[in-house]
């Protein structure tokens, strides 16, 4: 299985998804504020109207009063048809100013209705255009990049090689032991600065959907017994015992060696850069409901309840000073362990240890 695409971030898909939500959202913000406002103004224009009605029947009354039983009945039946004339022509009035009303207000929605639309078309291109220069900005610096990482490798592949044909000139007096100590601390450097570099790539590829995985079946318990191998050195140098917990071998999954060898390592260089001397590392394999488990326990200092999560974020660093790293491990880690179908998580106790554990899926 190769996985090398070049697809939207998940960022940019989720604030499409977040800028549709809103506009959904304030689209039936506005229906709802516009009936409401009709519907008070509604109110208020039968309120008046029923006061009027009522000044008009008390006005009517009063008058009926005044003009008194002995009025002629022509008076009365003149009189009626006036109110009767003057009622109508209120109603024509009151029809005409409904009509009025009514057309004002689809004229206002249909306004708003057109506005509406341009305004957000002139956004959406703005973000497009706002897009595509970030876009070509992303590229631009991945080439930038891509060509300074090769030149920066070719230089530190000469410095290996130079430091190495020194150290084989080196005597066996105290001036070649020395010669043999820089050299050795010079290609230790060397080392770090590959791995650096081969960091910022992988994020830069990572940022871009293109991080490769080839996966192919293999033994993920050889794989394991690899890893601890090359970092027995490491840990013996600070008197901390690297051991491997194998529950059933072989472990047969399918994964990319390369890059799951590289999540080991980040794991495996973390729980020994955070392990006091004369500390236990323990690396272990099983086969659970969710695939292939690795565990890596340490008893070191601990992470805080708070930051379990943080720490898989890019340039997270646990201490606020702390410059053993510039944190880009753990999340290149997570990448790599999602891009396999699994998860990766960290658990931890402060004062007796952490628990990093991932998961893919098994054979």
């Amino acid at each position: 299985m190769t996985s090398d695409r070049k697809e939207p971030s998940p960022e940019r898909e989720q604030t499409d998804v977040s800028l549709r939500t809103e506009r959904e959202r304030t689209d039936r913000a506005l229906d709802d504020r516009q009936a409401a406002v009709e519907e008070d103004a509604d109110l208020v224009v039968r309120r008046a109207r029923d006061t009027a009605d009522a000044v008009l029947v008390t006005a009517r009354a009063k008058a009926d009063g005044v003009l008194g039983e002995g009025s002629v009945d022509a008076g009365r039946i003149a009189l009626a048809a006036e109110r009767s004339r003057e009622d109508e022509t209120l109603r024509d009035e009151r029809a005409a100013a409904d009509q009025a009303l009514q057309r004002e207000r689809r004229e206002a929605a249909q306004a708003l209705a057109r506005l509406l639309p341009l305004e957000r078309e002139k956004t959406d291109r703005y973000l497009l255009s706002e897009r595509a220069r970030s876009d070509a900005a992303l590229a631009n610096r991945d080439d930038f990049l891509a060509m300074v990482s090769h030149d920066l490798r070719n230089l530190l592949g000469g410095i290996v090689v130079s430091a190495a044909l020194i150290a084989e000139g080196s005597g066996e007096d105290d001036k070649g032991k020395r010669t043999l100590v820089g050299t050795t601390r010079i290609q230790r450097y060397a080392a770090r600065m590959n791995r650096l570099i081969g960091d910022l790539l992988d994020v830069a590829s990572i940022e871009i959907g293109t991080l490769a995985v080839v996966s192919s079946p293999a033994d993920a318990m050889a794989l394991i017994e690899e890893a601890v191998d090359t970092f027995q050195a490491a840990a013996a140098a600070k008197k901390i015992t690297l051991t491997v917990d194998a529950v059933e071998r072989p472990i047969r999954a399918t994964f990319d060696h390369d890059r799951l060898l590289q999540v080991l390592a980040n794991l495996l260089a973390n729980a020994i850069k955070f392990t006091a001397e004369g500390g236990v590392i323990g690396v272990r394999g099983e086969r659970t409901a969710a695939g292939v488990c690795v565990s890596i326990t340490d008893n070191g200092a601990g992470i805080p309840p708070e930051m379990l999560e943080p720490v898989f974020e890019p340039f997270f660093q646990v201490g606020k000073n702390d410059r053993r790293g510039v944190g880009l491990g753990l999340y290149i880690s997570r990448n790599i362990v999602e891009a396999h179908g699994g998860r990766i998580w960290a658990e931890s106790t402060l004062g007796r240890g952490s628990v990093f554990s991932f998961t893919i899926p098994a054979t």
